[in-house]
């Protein structure tokens, strides 16, 4: 049984004071993850733009993979969508009760057939994606062909391993990055210094979505991560977890890291690939094309999350943010989190430089394979840069544009324009 108030329609949202609102009005019906139901003052609601998608993936396919790091909504959004859906059923596969109900999952899913399943944390059980191959060929001999498995997960490699071989052709995968500009607007600022986890962004005060973010960082290192059998010290993954905020957007320099760390440099690539599987590091490739020029090869660094970013770096407040030398690049790896978030789904994200300085910070390769050419800019008064030319003009992108903080739209140069992060956005969200 699900949230909600007599006379509105069924919704469910993360709100200001961190639990979850159905209904309208002076006063609303909240529920807590226990679904403890009590009547308090409506304050706010968030729709998540990713609901849509997940509903469409589910109407076409057998199967759904919603991936994403823990706290980002996941369960949230899938409570959403079983709404929709009667007589959905919810496991949490770190709840020793519901596993236990899978001892036998042939069993047990079987006497379900009919109804969509959710299955949260799958990855917990990694022997049940061959069980579920065989209970959708099942389903689909019986005539359900679609909307049969929601399957949540948060360690997007370890997942798609598992399931690659057992499930090909079966499943579609999608992801749940954290808030993003269009869904919270226009607290774009509060986004941008508290970071897209739904809790630390509707925290009460900054030092509480700090306070947050801090126990979210200590979780992971000491309780979750060991979890996925990786035996690295919790000290020895925070200290590089902080020197890649350090040099947020920089270059990846395997051998100046090991150095730093005393480590080997596969161990620093051990390192990286762990928080990229766990989504909590981007890698942005380059793009590489015959223009005759000498390409810079290594990929680029960012904390995915400016709010967990500004955490391992001691940073609470806007003017904590403002004042400190990370700002351009956080503010750069905060507006290319979201802007690959609005993308329609199949696009690509790449940078580009030259050896001779010709740099764009964000180029995205859409499905139709049209480039989008996108500069950075922290500052109100933007400029486009020489560099930023000549590298659109190698590849010859077909949008130039660079991105500000400001709120209005104008030119740049004739082939350049200057707009806000929202606008940017919006266009690439018509595109889903």
């Amino acid at each position: 049984m699900g949230p909600g108030v007599p006379g509105s329609s069924t919704c469910v949202g993360w709100c200001e004071n961190g639990l979850y609102y159905g209904g309208s009005g002076e006063n609303g019906l909240f529920v807590n993850l226990a679904y403890l139901a009590v009547t308090v003052k409506y304050t706010r609601m968030i729709q998540r733009r990713a609901e849509q998608r997940i509903v469409r993936g589910l109407n076409e396919a057998p199967a759904v993979a919603l991936l994403g790091p823990r706290q980002v909504g996941k369960t949230t959004l899938a409570r959403a969508i079983a709404e929709q859906v009667p007589d959905s059923i919810y496991l949490d596969l770190e709840n020793q009760a519901h596993a236990a109900r899978l001892a036998q999952p042939a069993a047990y899913l079987e006497r379900h057939a009919d109804r969509l399943v959710i299955l949260d944390e799958v990855q917990r059980i990694p022997g049940l994606f061959e069980v579920l191959r065989g209970q959708i060929d099942q389903r689909r001999r019986l005539g359900h062909r679609a909307r049969q498995f929601l399957l949540l997960g948060s360690a997007s490699q370890t997942l798609l391993r598992q399931s690659a071989e057992s499930l090909a052709g079966r499943l579609v995968y999608d992801e749940l990055p954290g808030l993003d500009v269009l869904e919270t607007a226009p607290e774009r600022d509060r986004l941008w210094v508290r970071g897209g986890f739904p809790d630390p962004f509707l925290a009460k005060s900054d030092a509480a979505a700090a306070r947050w973010r801090l126990s979210f960082i200590r979780t992971y290192l000491e309780r979750d991560i060991p979890q996925f059998g990786v035996r690295v010290p919790a000290e020895t993954l925070n200290r590089f977890w902080t020197m890649l905020a350090h040099r947020q957007g920089g270059l990846l320099n395997a051998s100046q890291l090991a150095r730093s760390m005393d480590v080997s440099v596969p161990a620093i690539g051990r390192y990286v690939d762990l928080l990229v599987d766990l989504m909590l590091v981007r890698r942005l490739q380059p793009y590489f094309v015959n223009v005759g020029k000498r390409l810079v090869k290594s990929p680029k660094v960012y904390i995915r999350d400016s709010g967990l970013l500004h955490t391992l770096l001691g940073l609470t407040t806007f003017d904590d943010v403002l004042s400190h030398p990370i700002v351009g690049p956080s503010w750069e790896g905060f507006a290319i989190e979201n802007l690959i978030a609005a993308a329609p789904f199949g696009t690509i994200p790449w940078f580009y430089r030259t050896r001779a300085g010709a740099e764009i910070d964000l180029l995205l390769q859409l499905p139709d394979q049209q480039l989008w050419a996108i500069e950075v800019k922290r500052s109100s008064a933007p400029r486009t840069s020489r560099g930023f030319e000549l590298a659109s003009g190698d590849l010859n992108a077909a949008r130039r544009m660079v991105v500000y903080s400001g709120d209005e739209e104008f030119p740049l140069s004739e082939s350049t324009t200057a707009a806000p992060l929202e606008s940017v956005m919006a266009s690439l969200a018509k595109m889903g």
